[in-house]
């Protein structure tokens, strides 16, 4: 996610959801973070409002408290299908990914929508066993790194991909780049 300064309301939000969804499991810090495979510290840190965290870490934090990605980081009273929150921005903040909605799946689907400027790029951490990925390039060219190797995608291509895996978004073309992008879990 973004920095702190950067990241605002999502911060808080997540903050104050995660505490919430860890009361409501009878968890204590200490056991989420045992569960999730992260250290207290970062729980501690993310319940307080003040500790970054990626957004594969979110995914974990998720599924040790048996709910959706969507309902650690959505605004109080607000729906799954018409999110809107801002999870990610680059330094320049000419870059940045928006989760738009999510619907039920086996867990749940999300759609994003991201806009990588030219140069940029973002690098994933992998995300649980059983996650995937759908893209549809809008405008633009998108190199998807893969360990089994680079895959080009140019405008109105679509890709599908277990996220399962470390991987990156790559705009190395000098337009701006515009892609949607679907995680089922």
């Amino acid at each position: 996610m973004r920095s702190q300064a950067e990241a605002g309301g999502v911060l808080e939000h997540l903050a104050k959801n995660l505490r919430r969804l860890r009361l409501a499991a009878g968890l204590s810090q200490d056991e989420l973070a045992r569960k999730s495979g992260l250290s207290r510290r970062m729980v501690n840190g993310v319940e307080a409002g003040g500790t970054n965290i990626s957004l594969a870490n979110l995914d974990h934090v998720a599924a040790a408290l048996n709910v959706a990605f969507v309902d650690l980081v959505q605004p109080p009273r607000q729906p799954h299908d018409s999110l809107r929150v801002l999870m990610w921005q680059s330094a320049s903040q000419a870059s940045q990914a928006v989760l738009l909605g999510a619907a039920p799946a086996s867990r749940q689907v999300e759609l994003w929508s991201w806009i990588l400027a030219p140069g940029e790029r973002y690098d994933a951490d992998p995300d649980p066993a059983g996650f995937s990925e759908m893209l549809y390039v809008l405008e633009g060219e998108l190199q998807l790194e893969l360990a089994a190797g680079t895959k080009t995608l140019g405008t109105g291509d679509f890709f599908v991909f277990s996220s399962a895996q470390a991987y990156s978004y790559v705009n190395a073309g000098s337009s701006t780049l515009r892609f949607t992008r679907n995680v089922a879990s």
